[in-house]
């Protein structure tokens, strides 16, 4: 069953990235403009983080095996319809349902794991797998890309999740059990002006984030989304507040584990999308990489990442996971710093992009598992999908926004100059912010996360459970 959830997860993830090299080959072959290959990565990053809280409380209602399942399903239809495209709109449209797919998908694969495993090192260990799967999904998506895009085409980079989710689909049918836990003999029932508050606030204001890059923060065209966004959630909380069953309970957002570890989170996904997104452009625009070799550049990065994940259930044996955490995100901070302090135009790889990049993969890996424990220990069984759904939205959002306001500042010390020296600067000081936004996100955790011990003890232990 944790083979399934991390299948699906290691979908999600990757096709976050996974098309951005093959972006000029798409353009090429459907003849997309400028502004339509932009809307290829940004229609998958909208949706999905826009329905993702929706979805999560999905897997609550109606149940985590029928929700993964229509996920996945999803996801793969709108792989295979974006494969085959013939038109730009039929890739665009596909890409967009991919999104859907996902949200529901992500939240349903945590939901299987935390809802599977009582909590404990049980638990601990396969949120680790769970992070470490992610993350290297992500951290493949260039490799991955490049080879399809080099010695196949670009539309494997979208056909290859058809086998790969057919397989994971076929073994959640036989292998994963239905599971809800609402426990009080009511019909499923979704509150839907809540579900439409916060996914069109959610859009919007992620929409709003993305237009940033393209039209700058001072445009309409980026503050009227931003404004809108932030207006709908608003409007959103005072609709929970009133309602007898809500979409987000509002004490779940009160409750310190769980409002703690999604702020920490939200700043770590802000800062470890912008490493993949700037290591990338400073390899191949600076280094001069070919894209093929700026995705094996990444290989060092991405075993990082997963033994970071695979260490932290040790670590957290024998120190607090809220201590795992802050020195998490304080070594990804520090490999920021060091990037933000030396990658000259003439650098070579080991000293601007390997020791940095180590240091902020296993970071980043450290700190995912222990913050994704926190917040799901604090939850009721009946609100796993929900939380599943906050943790991953978080994330994604804080990585949609990290991404924007880190690239205008890179741009804007470039002054739209092309030269290697110019981007290297940009791109240094995106690191520098980057680093003090992470180390002020380990004092963060230090003084506003609970221990993680001190949760656990707080909840009854749920049902008893194993790999099933």
């Amino acid at each position: 069953m944790a083979l399934v959830a991390c299948a699906g997860q290691f979908l999600v993830v990757l096709d976050v990235s996974v098309v951005n090299v093959a972006l000029p080959a798409m353009r090429t072959a459907l003849g997309l403009s400028e502004t339509g290959l932009q809307w290829v990565v940004n229609l998958y990053t909208i949706t999905f983080a826009g329905l993702m809280l929706l979805g999560g409380r999905a897997v609550d209602l109606f149940g985590r095996k029928r929700m993964f399942l229509i996920g996945l399903g999803t996801f793969i239809a709108a792989s295979l319809v974006g494969g085959l495209a013939q038109e730009p709109w039929h890739l665009l449209a596909a890409r967009a349902a991919q999104g859907v797919g996902a949200a529901v998908l992500a939240p349903a694969t945590l939901t299987i794991l935390t809802t599977s495993f009582p909590p404990g090192p049980a638990r601990t260990r396969a949120i680790a797998t769970w992070t470490a799967v992610g993350a290297g999904g992500g951290a493949a998506g260039g490799i991955i890309g490049g080879a399809l895009t080099e010695f196949l085409s670009w539309r494997w980079v979208l056909l290859i999740n058809v086998p790969i989710g057919a397989l994971a689909l076929l073994a959640a049918v036989l292998w994963v059990s239905e599971r809800r836990e609402r426990g009080d003999g009511a019909p499923a029932r979704l509150d839907a002006p809540g579900a439409l508050l916060v996914t069109l606030g959610l859009v919007t204001l992620v929409y709003g984030v993305v237009q940033t890059e393209s039209q700058g923060w001072g445009s309409p065209w980026s503050l009227v989304p931003l404004f809108g966004g932030l207006v709908l959630l608003g409007a959103f909380v005072l609709v929970e507040a009133r309602t007898a069953a809500p979409l987000v309970p509002l004490r779940l957002l009160a409750a310190r584990p769980v409002a703690a570890a999604n702020a920490a989170m939200f700043v770590c996904g802000a800062a470890m999308m912008s490493m993949w997104y700037f290591m990338s452009l400073y390899m191949q625009n600076v280094l001069r990489f070919s894209p093929m070799e700026a995705g094996l550049g990444f290989l060092a990065q991405t075993v990082s990442i997963i033994l970071g994940s695979k260490i932290a259930p040790r670590m957290m044996r024998a120190v607090d996971g809220k201590y795992v955490a802050m020195a998490g995100v304080a070594v990804s901070g520090a490999g920021f710093l060091w990037a933000g302090m030396g990658i000259p135009a003439g650098g070579g790889y080991a000293a601007t992009v390997l020791g940095p990049g180590i240091l902020m993969a296993f970071g980043s890996g450290l700190a995912a598992t222990p913050l994704t424990a926190s917040a799901t220990a604090a939850a009721a069984p009946s609100d796993a999908g929900l939380v599943s759904g906050l943790i991953n939205t978080a994330r994604t959002v804080g990585g949609a926004l990290g991404l924007a306001a880190l690239s205008t500042a890179a741009a804007a010390y470039a002054s739209a100059r092309v030269d290697p020296d110019a981007l290297a600067g940009g791109y240094a000081l995106a690191f520098r912010i980057g680093g003090f936004a992470l180390l002020a996100g380990a004092v963060f955790v230090l003084v506003a996360l609970p221990r993680l011990r001190s949760v656990a003890e707080a909840r009854e232990p749920g049902p008893r459970g194993g790999a099933e």
